[in-house]
Order: structure tokens, then C-alpha cells, then sequence
């Protein structure tokens, strides 16, 4: 078995993480492909060969932060990432690979973000620690089975989250799946994200996405009286459907967009033949951790792994850090306008 850096276009990486179980939609070349057009970071897309098949693949990119250092990560921006191996032997290759990498650049430490697919979490985790590898538990996922029955799906809702369904289809919500309403749903992506306190992504940035994936990359929208008021950009990987970037006026709370954004999403993606749905990452202790609970999803653990090359400690790039606090509560109160210009330009250093 060898490992190689993958520079090009090569068929077989997206053919082996589609049909592993432990590959996910953030290991596909097309994410590659996006985060190299948009994003100042350097992919290095490792994978083991033996003979002419392909046995494990290690997506990462060198991310040089001007807020955090560098570091050698799999995978910005993604929720997942980290090894897909079919045995120890090439998973072995892909972290010694990884940690040279990570030293030829002068990188302070390699994150291998968690994955909740994952077969050999358990081997892996112990064969890491033994490498002195840190483990953060802040993070969380939250996945569950749904079926082709909109009847059975909707019971499965906690009584209070089926209320607020009912309540916002008497507020007359409507909502529509488009592979093109970005000029509708970004400002109410920025806002919200504004009102969290945390820097947007450029337009363009979900333009790209949309192009790059079509029709497995949908946006659903929530509209009142002709007015946009909530949207979710969702991705739509094997059976799975992942709602990832969203938002909502904060102005229209009382109307319930996001139950009612969420169910239509689900009724979707269950007529579609997805039977999964990936209610994706949260902090613990956070609204939106308590929110998909309220759905009756259960977290499920999502640790994330870091292997230090230069770097003492980990940087907590999260916004329950308490030394950037002062930050986010100002972007906060800043103007939409300013924020919405602002922001990419920051994101390129958030990790």
C-alpha cells in the first residue's frame, strides 16, 4: 500500500467514499473543489492505494488563520471529516502522512473533525491517544430515521413541536424548495447569523455550492405574505438530507418558521426517498442543542480529535470561548449592512 496526494480529478475518490459507509457528503471531491474557489486554504487530499483501488482516503486543508495560527484540518467548514479507511494498515498511512504534512508546514496542530458514519471510532480513538491526541467533546450531532409516511414521521414529533407546526400553517407559512432562491434567502441567512454574533459567508461562496452539487444542494423557503422570512440550505447526500446553513427573522419568531421550516423540509426529503435525516452539529448547552432535542432527536457524540505538532494547547475557535465574548457581542450591534461586508472577509479565518 502506498499513499499519494491527490492534485486533479480522480473518478475512483468519490466512487470509494460513496459506497463506504463511513464516507459522508463533506468527503467528496466537489467540497474540495469549493473551499479551493472561495477560501485562501491549501488541500492536501491524501489516499491509500493498493493495487488500483483505492482503501482509505484523508481529506485536509493547511488553514492559515490570522486569529488562530495555522493548522492542518479535515475539514473547514464541514461539520465531518477525518479518516475513511477499510483497514488499520491505511489508516495507519493517512495519520503518519497527515503529521508530516502538518510539520513540513509549520502547522501548530491536525484536527480530525468527528464523524458520526465512523466504524472504527473506538480502534481509532485508542490507537490516537496513544499518539498523545487531545479530544474535545464540545460538539454533538443529532440523526434520526424517518420514513416515507408523513403520518408516521409527524408523530414521531414531540406534542409541543407538532403544535408549533399547526400554529404556523394557521399563520398561513408557505414554503417552496428551489434550487435557486439565494437573492431571497441570504439576507435572512446574514441577519441571523449577525444576530449571533458571528461573521457570514460570502454569496458567492453558496452560489458556488449550488453550482457545484445541483440538485443535491436545495434551498427551502419560508415565506409570509409574500416575504421571505426563513430558508435553509440543504444538502442531499446517498439517503441522507443534511439541513446546513439556515436562518430566520428574529421579527417574525411569533409565526414559528423554524418548526414549520424544518417539518416541510423533512415531508420533502421523505417523499424524495431519504431516510435519514441529519439534523447536524451543535454545541452542547447551546439554543440550537436544545432545539433539535425539543424534536426528540438525541445527541449523539461527535468528538473532535487534534494531534499537536508546534502548538501547546488547542485554540477554542468556538463562540463559547470567553475571551471572544467582547467580540461577538459587538457584531451584534453592528449594522447589517456593515456586517454583510465584513463578515467574508473574516470568515476566511474562522476554521
Amino acid at each position: 500500500m502506498k499513499c499519494h496526494n491527490l492534485l486533479g480529478q480522480d473518478p475512483r475518490w468519490d466512487e470509494f467514499v460513496r459506497t463506504d459507509s463511513q464516507g459522508t457528503f463533506f468527503h467528496l471531491l466537489q467540497w474540495r473543489d469549493v473551499l479551493v474557489r472561495h477560501f485562501d486554504h491549501t488541500p492536501f487530499y491524501l489516499y491509500v492505494e493498493d493495487g488500483k483501488s483505492i482503501v482509505g482516503v484523508l481529506p485536509l486543508f493547511l488553514v492559515k488563520s490570522a486569529l488562530f495560527g495555522r493548522s492542518l484540518i479535515s475539514i473547514p467548514l464541514a461539520v465531518y471529516g477525518g479518516i475513511v479507511a477499510q483497514s488499520p494498515d491505511a489508516e495507519k498511512l493517512l495519520l503518519e502522512e497527515a503529521k508530516a504534512l502538518a510539520a513540513k508546514h509549520g502547522a501548530g496542530y491536525v484536527e480530525f473533525r468527528g464523524n458520526p458514519y465512523r466504524t472504527q471510532a473506538a480502534e481509532s480513538a485508542g490507537e490516537m491517544q496513544q499518539s498523545q491526541i487531545k479530544q474535545s467533546d464540545l460538539y454533538v450531532t443529532f440523526i434520526q430515521e424517518i420514513t416515507g409516511n408523513d403520518d408516521d414521521n409527524f408523530a414521531r414529533v414531540p406534542r409541543k413541536q407538532r403544535r408549533m407546526i399547526r400554529q404556523a400553517e394557521k399563520y398561513k407559512l408557505e414554503s417552496r424548495i428551489t434550487a435557486d432562491g439565494l437573492d431571497a434567502f441570504y439576507p435572512v441567512y446574514a441577519e441571523s447569523v449577525r444576530n449571533l454574533g458571528t461573521p457570514c459567508y460570502p454569496k458567492a461562496y453558496f452560489k458556488e455550492l449550488q453550482k457545484s452539487f445541483g440538485d443535491d444542494c436545495r434551498t427551502l423557503l419560508v415565506e409570509h405574505n409574500g416575504k421571505t422570512i426563513a430558508g435553509v440550505l440543504t444538502f442531499f447526500y446517498k439517503d441522507q438530507v443534511l439541513p446546513y446553513y439556515s436562518g430566520s427573522l428574529r421579527d417574525s419568531r411569533q409565526l414559528a418558521p423554524n418548526d414549520f421550516m424544518y417539518w416541510r423540509l423533512m415531508s420533502f426529503a421523505a417523499a424524495q426517498g431519504c431516510r435519514i435525516f441529519d439534523f447536524g452539529r451543535s454545541k452542547k448547552g447551546t439554543g440550537a442543542f436544545d432545539f433539535k432535542r425539543h424534536w426528540g432527536f438525541e445527541p449523539q457524540a461527535l468528538p473532535y480529535l487534534y494531534y499537536p505538532i508546534k502548538a501547546r494547547s488547542i485554540p477554542d475557535t468556538s463562540s463559547l470561548n470567553p475571551k471572544l465574548q467582547w467580540a461577538i457581542k459587538l457584531w451584534q450591534r453592528l449594522p447589517l449592512w456593515l456586517t454583510m461586508t465584513l463578515g467574508p472577509r473574516i470568515a476566511r479565518h474562522l476554521p
